[in-house]
């Protein structure tokens, strides 16, 4: 599919908190794209506090997800016919990550209405199959972003108003009605009960088109209870503020949308209607929030308080298990409005002030939080941009920026971060903002996927404990009885500082660093006395470990 990315200017309206517009888009793709930046720069804040382990605490491996599509897996440009096995050459880059969000176009799976492919997917031939089986068996958690209208939906619309992007209902519905949303909520259904974990879904209410398109062509068979998905998302920024009002819901209507969504609005709906009507186990993730406002979640809720009631232990009956919201850090900001210019080291942003906004609301709640996009361009004439620093080149930068941002939403409580995305949207020399922002060159990864992948192997099963300096920052991850500290200079000035270490009486230490273009880190053991270790840090992450 062509990625068309093009830049409109836009004016911000006054909003009622000040984190609305944080981080929100001022363009649109024909994909989900990221947002724009808004909020104000702001000096770091001390950490000297020390955090207990919290019991639920999240491995650090949870915020090395990846946004990327069906063909990152499947085309392999040596046979472009086959799109039925994995392209092996991208999947060795694709296992670096622990997450894939899935931005599954409606269409792909039911091209025409009332008719639901898979594998293959009569739209693309796509083998969803067996994307999500290799997945599993890598160790990759699918979450499937179920997003945008297909033709037969989008065509209801008059002609001047079509727009892939429309609100996933006919046009004329009553956007407040859960029962308006149910062509969406009924191709949801299919899909939990085909990849979800309920074997036990009644499979007369499963269709697929078993219709051959030509000759020797691969026929759809129904299939239930796979367990191969976990987690499905509804849609993507429902909350365009930039693109027309056919594009756009309110805080309440996207609540209904997703009770219709999410079980059928209670199984009001019908029984093949809904997330949790096929398979109660799957998790139904909110679409991202665009303009990061937590009172959007906050209106959600209270619709579900009015229209769905009370669970027997006295909580809302919601109709999402995660909040999910859209962050990426720049200088722009609001009050008075700025628009970015440039990319900034997530410390010097409001990634911080936003994530615990949305994380106290996500704990009143006992709600899991997620950011399911971020990242940086490295086109130079974006202002999305890592820049260079000193010897380090932007691609250096952007792998520093983007494993600081996991760093730094450990500390602040987020359960899951996805980078925007696999691959750049439009490579070569776009300057538009999100274009170049890939984790990831065809063939080969960057830097920034190195060090994704070093971490990973290093310390990914390691939970955040608690922040025991400020500048530079040094954290403290656990795993049993085993203790690694990251050492940081939360700056973006290429600066250096020297810290003394205290290891508990250890006389040596291991020191990995990371390296651009490895499969792991460079690993040395110095030889201290005294217990301590002078170490010097830098504005790329290091690892220590006493021995």
């Amino acid at each position: 599919m062509g990625i068309i990315l093009t830049i409109r200017s836009f004016i911000y309206v006054a909003f009622s908190s000040v984190l609305m517009l944080a981080q929100c888009r001022s363009s649109q793709a024909t994909i989900p794209s990221p947002e724009v930046a808004a909020v104000d720069t702001v000096a770091i804040t001390p950490m000297s506090v020390e955090v207990p382990v919290k019991p639920d605490a999240v491995p650090l491996k949870n915020m090395f997800g990846v946004n990327a599509f069906e063909w990152d897996f499947l085309s392999n440009p040596f046979d472009k016919n086959n799109r039925n096995d994995i392209y092996q050459t991208n999947m060795d880059i694709i296992r670096s990550f622990s997450g894939f969000r899935h931005y599954m176009d409606w269409q792909k799976i039911e091209n025409t209405e009332g008719n639901y492919t898979f594998a293959p997917t009569n739209d693309g031939s796509w083998n969803y199959d067996v994307i999500y089986a290799r997945c599993k068996a890598d160790g990759i958690t699918v979450l499937a972003d179920l997003k945008n209208c297909p033709p037969w939906l989008m065509n209801t619309y008059p002609t001047e108003a079509r727009d892939a992007e429309n609100v996933p209902a006919p046009f004329g519905a009553d956007l407040s009605k859960p029962a308006s949303y149910i062509k969406q909520a009924q191709v949801a259904f299919q899909f939990a009960a085909r990849y979800g974990s309920n074997a036990g879904v009644d499979r007369n209410l499963l269709k697929v088109d078993s219709k051959p398109r030509w000759n020797g062509d691969l026929i759809n068979e129904v299939k239930a209870g796979l367990n191969l998905v976990k987690y499905i998302e509804c849609d993507n920024e429902r909350d365009k503020w930039w693109k027309g009002i056919a594009t756009k819901q309110t805080a309440e209507e996207y609540a209904a949308n997703m009770s219709a969504f999410y079980d059928g609005h209670k199984g009001k709906l019908g029984p093949n209607v809904g997330v949790k009507t096929a398979d109660p186990n799957m998790k139904v993730v909110m679409g991202g929030i665009a303009t990061c406002d937590t009172n959007l979640v906050k209106t959600m809720i209270e619709w579900c308080r009015k229209n769905r009631g009370t669970r027997s232990d006295g909580s809302v009956d919601l109709c999402f298990d995660v909040i999910n919201y859209h962050y990426y850090a720049n200088d722009g900001g609001i009050n008075p409005h700025r628009q970015g210019t440039t990319g900034v080291a997530p410390e010097l942003s409001q990634s911080g002030q936003v994530a615990d906004a949305f994380v106290s609301l996500g704990k009143r709640y006992k709600l899991p939080v997620w950011v399911t996009e971020s990242g940086y361009d490295i086109n130079q004439g974006s202002w999305q941009r890592a820049i260079p620093i000193g010897s380090k080149s932007a691609l250096l930068t952007q792998a520093d920026w983007n494993l600081r941002q996991a760093l730094l939403y450990m500390r602040h409580g987020i359960d899951m971060l996805y980078y925007y995305m696999l691959f750049d949207a439009n490579p070569g020399n776009d300057p538009t903002q999100y274009a170049t922002s890939g984790m990831a060159e065809r063939g080969k990864r960057r830097p920034t996927t190195d060090y994704i992948l070093q971490t990973n192997k290093l310390i990914g099963d390691y939970t955040y404990s608690k922040t025991i300096n400020a500048d530079p920052l040094v954290d403290v991850y656990v795993k049993g009885n085993k203790t690694m500290y990251v050492l940081t200079v939360p700056d973006q000035t290429g600066r250096t500082t020297d810290y003394e270490l205290a290891l508990d009486g250890a006389s040596s230490a291991n020191v990995y660093k990371l390296v651009a273009g490895d499969d792991a880190m460079d690993k040395s053991t110095p030889k201290f006395s005294g217990g301590k270790l002078k170490i010097s840090v830098t504005e790329t992450p290091v690892f220590v470990e006493g021995n």
